[in-house]
């Protein structure tokens, strides 16, 4: 580096140190801003980074610098926690520079910001199911990118969070009873779907005792003509509830409907 890159970077260091921000704002020298911008950057100062970037956007569209600004200003959106911001520069990084040098991080911070964002699993799960296309979409390009191990626990904690939902979904219907219908067979095929949508997740056990539970509802309440061919139904699903999980933590009120089930066999 000259001495005069030396002295240059010096002055422009101090700067920004000395918090002379509106100094280099009203500045019209765009090299000037651009590397104020970087150091500010590098100070974890996003929003006056982001501010400086964005001045000298125009003046360097087309030029190889071009790529760098749209990748910083990404990072300073991610740094000042404005996540959907975020994922729209990177999202037109991607579509930009389709091989560019930050491609890999650029694809995978889609994801991560729609991940990010991803609301409690009572809300819409709009963002969840974005988060879980551009994770796969990743994986399925960079398998073996530095990025893909957390790829694949965000994948698993957006998929749990899905599940979640259904299992408030089933824990609503259920609660519902004969609330305007029969509800415990909505609550029961909405635990059976999810069930066969997420064969792995940590609820399967909440699952399947709401479809006991559901079962021994409709029993109770079943008309005559069928009352035989629901209790026997019940009966078999504890049978496969206690096969499953014979250490559930929902054993006492299984066996419970066992034996009030067996009562009304009798």
């Amino acid at each position: 580096m000259t001495k005069k890159a030396l002295i240059i970077l010096f002055v422009l260091t101090t700067l920004v140190s000395c918090g002379n921000y509106q100094q280099v704002l009203k500045s019209k020298d765009p090299e000037s801003k651009y590397n104020a911008a970087v150091e500010y950057f590098n100070q974890k100062e996003y929003n006056k980074a982001q501010t400086l970037f964005d001045d000298v956007t125009s003046y360097y569209r087309g030029t190889e610098r071009s790529e760098d600004i749209l990748h910083y200003l990404s990072r300073c959106y991610v740094g000042q926690k404005v996540y959907s911001m975020a994922q729209e520069y990177y999202e037109t990084y991607i579509r930009s520079y389709p091989k560019g040098k930050y491609i890999i991080e650029s694809r995978y911070m889609v994801g991560y910001c729609y991940y990010i964002d991803s609301p409690d699993p009572r809300l819409d799960q709009s963002t969840t199911n974005n988060a879980i296309k551009y994770l796969e979409e990743f994986l399925d390009m960079y398998p073996d990118s530095d990025y893909a191990s957390d790829a694949r626990k965000y994948l698993d904690e957006m998929y749990d969070k899905l599940a979640r939902k259904e299992l408030y979904n089933a824990q609503l219907y259920y609660n519902l009873g004969t609330y305007l219908g029969n509800n415990y067979e909505s609550a029961r095929i909405v635990a059976s779907n999810a069930l066969k949508k997420y064969p792995y997740s940590q609820y399967r056990e909440d699952f399947n005792f709401i479809i006991l539970q559901a079962r021994y509802q409709e029993a109770v309440l079943s008309i005559a003509e069928r009352k035989a061919e629901r209790v026997q139904e019940t009966i078999d699903e504890y049978y496969n509830f206690i096969t499953d999980f014979p250490d559930s933590k929902y054993r006492k009120s299984a066996d419970k409907i066992l034996a009030q089930t067996k009562k009304m066999q009798k």
